[in-house]
C-alpha cells in the first residue's frame, strides 16, 4: 500500500496506488508512505471510531442502500483520520462511509491523513453532521450549541468557519429558548421554521403552547400563524400581557427587541438595550476579557 501526495485535477485512482507492492504489505504503516496531508487505502481493522464523535444514530436502511453502492462503485469520497498508537488511526470524519464499507465487507477504505487535536476532532465531526442534507432546524441548532458550548466558539467565529450569517446561526440558536414540546413538534416537521420564528414573539411559555397547538389542528399557513400572535401581542387584556412582569422592562417595544437582537448578533454577544417611555436609553455590550473588547471595538470601528 502507498499514499501519494494530494494533487488537482486528478481522479481519485491517480491518488490511491494500486501496485504489486501494495499487495505484499496489507498494513504499509511506514512513516514515509503514510503521511500526514497523503491519501491511502487503509485497512478497516486498523481503524478506530471517533470517540467525540456526537451522532449516535445512523438510518440502518441508509446504510445498507450505501454499502450496496459501495459494493458497485467503491468508495468515492475518502474520510477523513488522523494517526493514533500501535498503528492505528482514528475517524475524524465520514463514519457513515465507515459503517457502509465495513458492512459491504471492504478490507480497506481511501482515507485522508491529517493532524488533529482532540477539541480539532469534534468541531470537524460536529461540522460536519451540520453540514449534512435533510437536517431538520432543531438538529441544526443544537448542532450550533454544541460548538458553542464544548468547542468553545463564539457566534462570530461560528459564522466564519461555516460561512453562515451571524442573523442566521443567532436564529437557529433562538428556537432552543421554545418549550421542549414545540421542540419535538419542529423536530417531527409538525410545524416549520417561520411557524417557530412567530412563536418566539410570544413571552409566555403556555401561551406559545396554545398557538403551537392551534397551529398543528389548525394547519395555519406561517403568515396566519403570524398574524394570531400579533393580535395577542397587540390585545392587553390576553394572558400573554397578564403574565409579563410588573417591572420595568429593559425592552419596551418589538422595535427594541429587534435592535437587540440584532446588535447581539452583530457583536456575538448579549448585547441590552434598554429603553424609556420617553425614547431615552442605553446600549449595554458586554465582554468577558480584553482580547473581546478588541474584537467589539474592531466591529465598532466599521462602517
Amino acid at each position: 500500500m502507498t499514499a501519494k501526495k494530494k494533487a488537482l485535477g486528478k481522479g481519485l485512482s491517480a491518488l490511491l496506488a494500486n501496485s504489486e507492492e501494495d499487495e505484499k504489505s496489507q498494513h504499509g504503516y511506514e512513516k514515509d508512505l503514510l503521511s500526514v496531508g497523503t491519501i491511502a487505502n487503509i485497512a478497516i481493522s486498523a481503524i478506530e471510531t471517533n470517540p467525540f464523535q456526537p451522532r449516535k444514530s445512523f438510518d440502518e436502511e441508509a446504510l445498507k442502500e450505501l454499502a450496496a453502492s459501495i459494493k458497485e462503485q467503491g468508495v468515492i469520497q475518502p474520510i477523513t483520520v488522523r494517526k493514533a498508537k500501535n498503528n492505528k488511526f482514528q475517524l475524524i470524519s465520514g463514519e457513515r462511509r465507515f459503517k457502509a464499507a465495513t458492512m459491504a465487507n471492504l478490507d480497506a477504505i481511501p482515507a485522508y491523513i491529517r493532524v488533529a487535536t482532540d477539541q480539532g476532532m469534534l468541531e470537524m465531526a460536529i461540522v460536519e453532521n451540520i453540514q449534512r442534507e435533510n437536517l431538520n432546524p432543531m438538529e441544526i441548532a443544537l448542532g450550533y450549541q454544541q460548538l458553542i458550548d464544548e468547542c468553545k466558539l463564539t457566534q462570530e467565529t461560528l459564522s466564519e468557519r461555516l460561512g453562515k450569517a451571524r442573523s442566521s446561526i443567532a436564529n437557529f440558536l433562538r428556537l432552543l429558548k421554545l418549550p421542549a414540546d414545540i421542540q419535538v413538534g419542529l423536530r417531527n416537521e409538525n410545524i416549520s421554521m417561520g411557524h417557530a420564528k412567530a412563536l418566539l414573539g410570544l413571552d409566555n411559555v403556555q401561551t406559545q403552547l396554545d398557538v403551537f397547538h392551534d397551529i398543528v389542528a389548525q394547519n395555519l399557513s406561517v403568515r396566519e400563524a403570524e398574524e394570531v400572535v400579533y393580535n395577542i401581542v397587540n390585545q392587553p387584556d390576553t394572558p400573554e400581557k397578564e403574565s409579563k412582569p410588573k417591572k420595568k422592562k429593559e425592552v419596551d417595544s418589538e422595535k427594541y427587541k429587534e435592535v437587540q437582537e440584532n446588535l447581539s448578533s452583530y457583536y456575538g454577544t448579549n448585547v441590552q438595550v434598554k429603553a424609556k417611555p420617553s425614547g431615552k436609553g442605553s446600549i449595554v455590550i458586554p465582554f468577558k476579557s480584553e482580547k473581546e473588547l478588541e474584537r467589539i471595538i474592531k466591529l465598532a470601528g466599521k462602517k
